[in-house]
């Protein structure tokens, strides 16, 4: 295969491999405490991406004295954060409604850009962000957003993707996205650990025989889910450019979620939530391949 289809075949598994992640989530969490969840997929996340740093002789660089601290910081608010978000709201909510909630991150993206790194928003992208967030609108209801703590949880986590986003660009450049990686879990399920040991979360731990089938889904959510989407997408995005990857695997994970939550947990969308998705996917869409303005 040549170069553009690899990157083709990285981009379709590395969408496949997303749209597992909200019905795996509301899984695992249905079975154990969000906390618990949390912490012990990102150890088993940490475990491999640390395995492989290691193989390849850059462990060292998990622990350079002038970029620790900001490693820590990416760990503790990109993943520690965003998981703790993440599982606690998957908890209170469906898996359709999960994946309809994240995909509010490119309207966080383009305010942060805007304020932070100074990129102006293109008509195109404020207009894609508009139909973006009616379809969530939509699709989440007036219910969902009055009765669910969840989806509040599940808004607030892609806030967290973006500002250890920001911390990256703006002190991290010239970081390896395998160091970038392993930093995040090994960092961030480090806070997470802690955060467990200190409110008391090993004295809720899972009856064993849960304990015992839960464990597999969380080394399977930690390993394939996290890990390997994130290598799944370097590999993509070194083969085709950033816009063109993000076109293909972005949009296509809400609508790929509806077969994985049908599959893992038996979710059938509502029409208003099945006619949200369409308009939250065609808003990202359009938002992912509107030229960029300087």
């Amino acid at each position: 295969m040549d170069e553009e289809s690899l990157g083709l075949l990285f981009a379709g598994l590395c969408a496949l491999n997303g749209a597992f992640v909200p019905a795996f989530a509301k899984l695992t969490t249905n079975a154990g405490a969000p906390l618990f969840v949390a912490a012990a997929t990102t150890v088993f996340a940490a475990a491999a991406a640390t395995s492989v740093l290691a193989l390849r002789g850059d462990l060292r660089e998990l622990f350079h004295l002038r970029r620790l601290p900001r490693l820590v910081i990416i760990g503790a608010v990109g993943t520690a954060a965003a998981f703790g978000l993440f599982y606690a709201g998957t908890q209170r909510s469906t898996a359709i409604e999960a994946v309809i909630c994240l995909q509010s991150e490119p309207a966080y993206s383009l305010l942060a850009a805007w304020l932070f790194l100074g990129h102006r928003p293109t008509r195109r992208r404020v207009l894609a962000i508009a139909v973006l967030l009616f379809g969530i609108a939509l699709a989440v209801g007036p219910n969902g957003f009055e009765g669910s703590t969840g989806v509040w949880l599940l808004l607030a986590t892609p806030i967290c993707w973006q500002a250890s986003h920001l911390v990256v660009l703006r002190g991290l450049a010239g970081v390896t996205p395998p160091v970038l990686s392993a930093a995040r879990y090994l960092y961030g399920g480090s806070v997470l650990v802690l955060f467990w040991l200190v409110t008391g979360g090993a004295a809720d731990l899972p009856a064993g025989p849960v304990r015992t089938t839960l464990l597999p889904l969380l080394a399977i959510q930690g390993v394939i889910l996290s890990y390997v989407g994130t290598l799944l997408w370097y590999q993509a995005i070194r083969r085709l450019d950033l816009a063109r990857t993000t076109a293909i695997v972005v949009p296509s994970i809400p609508l790929l979620s509806l077969v994985a939550s049908f599959l893992l947990v038996g979710e059938i969308p509502s029409a208003a939530q099945s006619a949200g998705l369409i308009l939250t996917a065609a808003g990202v869409l359009a938002f992912v391949t509107a030229p960029h303005q300087q």
